[in-house]
């Protein structure tokens, strides 16, 4: 059996990753084939492309390289026709990769979709759509189904892959000793986002908290986590016009969550990953003026944040734009030492989000269903 896997950015990488290693557990007889990136190379896909040669993320890297984007699309057209894989595997990366459905779908190559667009949250017409294209979607959340279902799609949830991803690594004895935390301090993180312009517009005004907090609770301790890839030089040079001590680290992020107070964070991937390791925040996003008044008429959501949508209700705080201040942030986050009960409540919250993100095991029965939809659609034997 050959599978086509398409994924075109570093969280689709990873999930790849996870979902090639249980196709191959089940099936180990299967040619793993298509566009991915290094993880996804390592875990055994051979790639017919790989991502890391083209710049295809956000709305102006789209538009500046939009020739290279068609030629890519060309490419994978191509070797579809072949080496006719008895499945297309897509995973999120949605303005591309339903392109490349729509060619492999004439080409009468199945469809397996692996995080599908958003549609609960805008442009629900994609859910038809989507669903037309694809034999078969696979939700990390079970807030997606109802579109999908109403539009007629076959969808199920399957849990949510990081419930397998997201662990310490040492006990939290252990991450206290390893981050050098004093005795009684409060571990506080701060965590500005991945892209520039999160950093440059978050991280001041997290700062300017961070400054407030550290004045009134002496015990806080604040740390700012650098994944790989971002860029610490920036936020070194943000961090010294400001006057508190901010301690950088570059490791082990899932263990310094596990010790943390609370956190301040950009609303993202992370604050569900904080959710999972049980850590409380307070969530900030903000955006371009322009940006944010057209959002604001296409999204149809009354939370940003993850946990507070999985619970519909505002378990922890959520800051957007012009409520994205030092003073605000400080008398929210303040809230987490100063208010009795407060910071447990946020955590039983927590709680409450992540058990509805299903049982361990999501990557193993996804590539199960991956396997047998190729053994249904296709005419190819199946393991």
């Amino acid at each position: 059996m050959k599978i086509m896997f398409s994924a075109g950015e570093p969280s689709g990488d990873l999930h790849g990753e996870s979902l090639a290693k249980a196709v191959l557990e089940l099936c180990p007889d299967a040619e793993l084939v298509g566009f991915g990136g290094s993880k996804m190379a390592g875990a055994g896909v051979r790639l017919w492309a790989d991502m890391s040669q083209y710049s295809v993320m956000g709305i102006w890297e789209v538009a500046r390289n939009l020739r290279r984007i068609f030629a890519l699309l060309n490419k994978l057209c191509e070797f579809m026709r072949q080496e006719k894989p008895d499945i297309l595997v897509l995973i999120d990366y949605p303005d591309f990769n339903w392109r490349l459905a729509a060619k492999a779908k004439a080409m009468g190559i199945p469809v397996f979709s692996y995080i599908p667009p958003s549609a609960w949250a805008w442009r629900r017409g994609r859910a038809k759509k989507c669903g037309a294209i694809a034999d078969e979607l696979a939700a990390i959340f079970p807030f997606e189904l109802p579109v999908y279902e109403a539009a007629g799609a076959n969808i199920s949830f399957n849990g949510n892959p990081l419930i397998d991803t997201v662990k310490p690594s040492m006990s939290k004895e252990e991450a206290r000793k390893y981050f050098s935390v004093p005795e009684q301090s409060l571990p506080v993180l701060l965590v500005p986002g991945s892209r520039q312009h999160e950093i440059t517009k978050l991280l001041p005004p997290m700062l300017e908290a961070a400054k407030l907090l550290k004045a009134d609770n002496d015990r806080l301790v604040f740390y700012l986590p650098v994944a790989p890839g971002l860029d610490r030089g920036l936020m070194e040079n943000i961090v010294s016009k400001y006057d508190v001590a901010v301690n950088f680290t570059e490791d082990c992020t899932y263990d310094l969550m596990n010790i943390g107070y609370f956190a301040l964070a950009t609303s993202g991937t992370v604050v569900l990953e904080m959710a999972i390791m049980g850590l409380p925040c307070v969530a900030l996003y903000k955006m371009a003026p322009l940006s944010y008044f057209i959002g604001r008429l296409l999204v149809n959501i009354d939370y940003f944040t993850l946990p507070n949508i999985l619970v519909g209700r505002e378990i922890q705080k959520e800051l957007l734009q012009s409520e994205v201040t030092g003073r605000n942030i400080y008398e929210e986050a303040r809230k987490y030492y100063a208010v009795p009960g407060f910071r447990q409540e946020a955590v039983n919250g927590l709680q409450e989000a992540v058990a509805k993100l299903g049982e361990p095991g999501a990557a193993k029965r996804v590539a199960g269903k991956i396997l047998a939809a190729a053994k249904k659609y296709s005419k190819s034997r199946a393991c």
